[in-house]
């Protein structure tokens, strides 16, 4: 076992940057950075990789035939080394959460167990797993929040609430993307059930409620340049949603970008929420 191949399989650059979108929610709820604030990147961090290391794990079959460049399935990590790896991960992750609020703790905890259930079983139930993806992904920004307390935790509501529902608009067009593979692998996605043209029309509608959210007067951030350059960036998150509600098969979602405009957009509107909490 190599110290390299440890590294690799924490997705390292993955779990950086959720560590940075720590930060990003505890700027937005207090309009600063403070030297105590670095330790939410490090518990985010260090979580994100014991569930991306947790994740292997349980994908060791399909990755043997779809990845087999990961360092389990290439051997360069046990399997009991790797589920070890993950346990002192979420400890360590748990501790620094300790030094942290109590309800930064109780989110650090409760998302440790959706990590682990989303790995074992959340991730083959089709729409739950995509709302488990899109809470994980919008507690992080509650969770930088909730260092300056309950107050900081609703200041980020909304930046939260936005995250949350163009993620689950981008998670199922992403299934609606791979409705051919995933079908011969064996796996059942909500595209599969109700197919790849309601799908697009429940993430339009998704990403028409994260506009109406963004528009909201919640939060000291709000004003003329958020809403001047919130607009900017619902019109991108409403433009590919569109293109992919009006695809009927999984290549057209493909060559739609809708996933990749989406993206961008919710990148753009994290930007617009940290510029706006500053000035």
């Amino acid at each position: 076992m190599s110290a390299t191949a440890f590294i690799r399989i924490t997705r390292p650059h993955n779990a950086v940057v959720a560590g940075f979108t720590a930060l990003i929610g505890y700027l937005v709820a207090t309009g600063t950075l403070t030297p105590p604030s670095l330790l939410l990147a490090v518990v985010v961090t260090l979580i994100t990789a014991a569930g991306n290391v947790v994740n292997d794990v349980y994908d060791l079959e399909i990755d043997r035939i779809n990845r087999p460049d990961r360092p389990l399935p290439a051997g360069l990590i046990t399997l009991s080394g790797a589920k070890a790896y993950a346990a002192v991960l979420f400890i360590g992750g748990l501790a620094a959460a300790a030094l942290t609020t109590t309800l930064c703790f109780a989110i650090a905890l409760v998302n440790s167990i959706i990590l682990v259930g989303y790995a074992v079983w959340l991730k083959r139930t089709p729409g739950i797993g995509n709302v488990a993806v899109a809470y994980l992904t919008a507690s992080v920004f509650l969770f930088g929040g909730a260092f300056e307390g309950i107050e900081g935790l609703i200041q980020n509501l909304s930046l939260a609430t936005i995250t949350f529902l163009a993620t689950i608009a981008r998670e199922i067009l992403k299934d609606a993307e791979d409705v051919d593979g995933d079908a011969a692998g064996g796996a059942r996605t909500l595209p599969m059930l109700v197919g790849v043209q309601w799908t697009g029309r429940l993430a339009l509608a998704c990403a028409c409620g994260a506009v109406l959210v963004s528009i909201l007067p919640f939060g000291d951030w709000w004003g003329l340049f958020y809403l001047i350059a919130i607009a900017i960036v619902d019109i991108v998150i409403l433009f590919g949603a569109a293109r992919g509600a009006r695809c009927t098969t999984p290549a057209c979602v493909r060559t739609s970008r809708a996933t990749s405009i989406l993206r961008a957009g919710m990148f753009a509107a994290l930007a617009v929420f940290a510029v706006a909490a500053i000035i």
